[in-house]
This record gives structure tokens, sequence and C-alpha cells, in this order.
């Protein structure tokens, strides 16, 4: 059974932060940059809604036809980029200025970003709830891969379980370094795939 899967425009705003939000409350990072589950369920989605606008702006997300999951990509240029720039820090303005784990999280994950490739950064992808484990998230992620194939590119994202580790792994991603180790936190998992011929 094949997935449809399109290219998601501005009006699928609120579906991709919904889809986010709710496939990401039960996450370990979630959990620690928005401690407490009542916090977290009322200010998580801001969180979602910065980061949806900031990859509908310069990157591509992905959704199913039924509006069931989504994947956001950044193209990252080979040019090295500046992991103390302000962006953490106005992430964390427009999120929730008293939160520095907002800005801090952002801080760290630029800081073991790869530099000198050019690469496809699969930032986050979120599947509803009831739907997981059907496969949807594995199609929206072969999508982005079987191009990076054809057109020689490696891609990259950073696992935040234990449990979406293993998933890449069979993707063919593997461990591009050392955890990073969230202070009082989980461990993330930077990880590099090469193109396959």
């Amino acid at each position: 059974m094949g997935v449809a899967i399109r290219t998601a425009g501005e009006g699928d705003r609120e579906l991709v932060v919904r889809l986010l939000d709710q496939a990401f409350q039960d996450d370990p990072v979630s959990g620690w940059v928005f401690p407490g589950a009542e916090y977290r369920r009322s200010t998580h989605h801001r969180l979602m809604a910065a980061f949806t606008g900031i990859v509908l702006d310069d990157g591509r997300i992905d959704v199913t036809e039924d509006g069931s999951a989504c994947a956001l990509w950044l193209s990252v240029p080979a040019e090295a980029h500046d992991a103390d720039d302000d962006g953490p820090a106005q992430l964390r303005a427009a999120v929730d200025l008293g939160n520095e784990r907002v800005e801090l999280i952002g801080r760290l994950t630029a800081r073991i970003h790869p530099v000198g490739r050019a690469h496809e950064y699969l930032w986050m992808i979120g599947v509803a709830p009831e739907r997981q484990g059907e496969g949807l998230g594995s199609a929206l992620v072969q999508h982005v891969l079987d191009r990076c194939d054809r057109e020689d590119l490696p891609a990259y994202l950073e696992a935040s379980s234990a449990r979406s580790r293993v998933l890449y792994e069979r993707f063919g991603f593997e461990l591009a370094g050392r955890p990073l180790e969230l202070p009082d936190g989980p461990l993330m998992w930077p990880m590099w795939r090469e193109p396959r011929g």
C-alpha cells in the first residue's frame, strides 16, 4: 500500500502544528524543554508553531494526503553556519521568554550540526498518535531519502529517543559523534546517512 505525499503550503500551517504538538507531547526532549504535563499542554504548541513557520519559509514540509503525518526538512548548504547567532534567543522570546531551555536546545543542537557538506536535515517528523505504527513516518522519510540517493546528498537528523534512533538506523543513518547530553535531561543522537548509489 503506497502512501500519498504532498508538499504542505501555508494553508496547512494549523494542521502541521497540531500534528507536531500531539506527536511530541510524550517525547523525552519535549518533556525536558517543557517539564510538567500541564505546562507542556499549554505551551508546547507555540514551539511547534515557530518550527513550522521557519520550515514553511526556508524549507519543505511533506504531509500525507490524509493529513495524518508530516515531516519538516531543511536543505543545508555546505558553507559553515554560525552556531552562536541570535536565532535561539529570538525563538525563546517568541515562544516562552521565561524558559531558557527553549533557547538552550537550539544552541546545543546547532553546535553539533555537521558543517562543510551540503545535506538534507530532517528537523522533525510527526504522526498523529492514533496512526503511529502504520508506516506513515517511514514513508515520509523514505520519500526524501530516495531523492537524496538520486542527487547524491547525505541526510542528517537528531533522534530524540532511543526508539526513534533504532527506526532511523533501519534507514541507514549512523551515529555522527557522541550523543548530546541535555543538562539534567535525556540524550539526543546526531545521525548521518550517506547517499546510497
